[in-house]
């Protein structure tokens, strides 16, 4: 194939899903591609994302990775709403819960990384410090590895990105606490979890665990709880710990055990359910793209509009020949209707731990009838589909 991009330099942050997916397409184009990523290595905690639709499944096709996810999918299947004394009250079809595909976002982050490892150059451990956009191109500074300039810098380093605070400004004007937070650790699996999740809840607050599918003597919990805005800053682990036990305590059910084996931890993933809204993803070098532009903490079709943005973006690059002038507002148009249409008044708190009584038995209810599950069964997958989304691989 051709390769318009063939001499042109990007630098992405992040190397989460977002970052990954974009370098490899990038670097099919011929592009001479950098990641950056704060954290040390691959991050290993996160949890199940899926994909559903003609859309999502075509581009991980595209990208050659689409039988390599199939093979650590989760197959978790069904999700349990139970009450304090274990007894199931509903349960919610696996199409729903898992989507089409379900995978670890570890195992995700992992293949998209490897994937691209051989023509892409990845810098663990280091940040962007500053950027300045000019006519020929952005100089960057970065933490360890010094400066250097590029012709775009790509934000892939989500809801809390950097290059959107460098670029646009405070991340206080662009992402809208909703109220709750959520957290989730990994912890033995004494006692017979299997792996269908188990959710408990009282109201604005939820709590689920189930059986790793991969190694059933280990499980996972994961927590939701209505909570004010936090300084995440201050929040070192044992901070965090603190905030899930105190908004946890005396609650039945596993709970008590969870929160035991959350004291042992050392590795917890904890952050504010939150919606990312940006007025404008791109500047003249530099391009928003994932949950640094559109993201919903837990909301459902995040992971999938990444990879489907990460194709967008490459391939409208491609088509431009590499100008940023013409590709980055032809990105923005082609995906911000998308994009919208899942995280417009998308609240995952709300659902996952209703605030009040009244408002949880009616969620039960509504959740717990066969119409209402099918509905909500074809909406996802009718917010994933893009019918006009370009082949780009053809039109290069």
């Amino acid at each position: 194939m051709s390769l318009p991009l063939r001499g042109t330099r990007v630098l992405v942050s992040g190397a989460g899903v977002a970052g990954p997916a974009v370098a490899w397409w990038l670097a099919r184009y011929g592009a001479e591609v950098t990641v950056v990523e704060v954290a040390p290595a691959l991050r290993t905690s996160g949890f199940a994302v899926d994909f559903r639709g003609p859309t999502h499944l075509g581009v991980l096709a595209a990208m050659g990775v689409l039988d390599e996810l199939r093979a650590v999918q989760t197959h978790a299947g069904a999700m349990s709403r139970v009450d304090e004394h274990g007894r199931e009250l509903f349960r919610l079809p696996a199409e729903f819960a898992g989507g089409e595909l379900e995978v670890r976002r570890r195992d995700l982050s992992r293949i998209l990384y490897e994937r691209g490892a051989d023509r892409v150059e990845y810098l663990f451990g280091d940040r962007i410090v500053a950027l300045t956009e000019a006519a020929d191109g952005v100089h960057v500074d970065l933490a360890r590895a010094g400066s250097r300039t590029v012709d775009l810098v790509v934000g892939a380093d989500g809801m809390h990105s950097g290059v959107r605070r460098l670029v646009l400004g405070p991340e206080s004007a662009y992402v809208t606490h909703l109220g709750y937070h959520l957290a989730g650790w990994d912890l033995p699996n004494d006692r017979g979890f299997d792996v269908v999740p188990r959710q408990y809840n009282v109201p604005g607050r939820m709590a689920s665990v189930s059986a790793d599918q991969r190694d059933p003597d280990r499980a996972g919990a994961l927590v939701v709880f209505a909570s004010p805005r936090q300084d995440h800053d201050r929040l070192d682990l044992d901070r965090q710990k603190a905030l899930i036990t105190d908004a946890f305590a005396g609650l039945g059910w596993h709970v008590p055990h969870l929160l035991a084996g959350l004291r042992a931890v050392p590795e917890l993933y904890f952050d504010a359910i939150a919606r990312v809204r940006v007025p404008r993803w791109h500047t003249d070098r530099s391009v928003l793209l994932g949950d640094a532009a559109w993201g919903v903490t837990l909301g459902g079709m995040g992971v999938g509009t990444g990879v489907v943005g990460a194709y967008a973006l490459a391939g409208e690059l491609a088509l431009a020949g590499g100008d940023p002038r013409v590709a980055l507002p032809a990105y923005e148009r082609r995906m911000r209707g998308y994009a919208s249409r899942w995280q417009r008044g998308a609240n995952p708190g709300h659902f996952l731990a209703p605030a009040s009584g009244w408002g949880l038995w009616l969620r039960d209810r509504l959740l717990a009838t066969r119409p209402v599950q099918a509905m909500m069964v074809r909406g996802t997958g009718a917010l994933a589909t893009d019918a006009g989304l370009p082949d780009y691989l053809a039109r290069v």
